[in-house]
């Protein structure tokens, strides 16, 4: 089991023009731990909302929009 994230952009699709981290986590602990720390460079290049992604399956999505 993998967990990632998907970076959604302002039209719903990958934000374009930037290179987005590629990270993959064991656990969903470590994957949200994770974007607790790199959320506001998420923002800061054009990722509105992010999903977490339990291999295929989407666990849940949330807004970067107000997240502080």
């Amino acid at each position: 089991m993998a967990w990632t994230w998907r970076y959604i952009g302002a039209d719903e699709g990958e934000p374009q023009g930037t290179d987005l981290p590629e990270e993959a986590f064991t656990s969903r602990g470590d994957a949200e731990s994770w974007l607790g720390e790199h959320w506001r460079e998420l923002a800061e290049v054009g990722v509105e909302r992010v999903a977490l992604m339990d291999d295929d399956r989407e666990a849940y999505a949330m807004s970067l929009e107000g997240a502080e």
